[in-house]
């Protein structure tokens, strides 16, 4: 199987386990979604993650969150750059989603963060992603 968009795969493993009320999901490895996922716990979007070593490549397992009256924490999740359009930010382009109540995570020149991390280092970049 030839994966193009690994990034998008991520973000649909989640949303199928989120409609599925399922409590984790396991995605394989890479540095740059172990960087999403790692901005995902830090903002409250999951409850936590772990990543596990195997032969090929390895495994992040990703427990999901749910509030008290078992409704997802995660609302939303879009893939804004992709392999066949690219869209690169300047720091002034980038603006909140949802008013602030989203996060857009941005892949600068140092490293992967979150909009508003990119807006206080005046940092522009691709827009991976948006979670609300």
């Amino acid at each position: 199987m030839c994966m193009t968009d690994p990034i998008a795969d991520l973000l649909t493993r989640v949303r199928n386990a989120i409609i599925a009320r399922h409590d984790r999901v396991d995605i394989p490895a890479s540095r740059l979604k172990v960087a999403i996922v790692r901005i995902l716990k830090d903002e409250g979007f999951i409850k936590n993650f772990k990543i596990s070593r195997d032969n090929k490549q390895g495994l992040i397992r990703i427990l999901l969150k749910y509030n008290e009256r078992n409704a997802p924490v995660i609302n939303g999740l879009t893939r804004v750059s992709r392999p066949g359009r690219r869209l690169y930010l300047k720091s002034t382009e980038i603006k909140p989603v949802l008013s602030g109540l989203g996060v857009m995570i941005v892949s600068t020149s140092r490293g992967v963060m979150t909009d508003k991390e990119a807006r206080r280092h005046n940092l522009g970049g691709e827009s991976l992603c948006q979670i609300w």
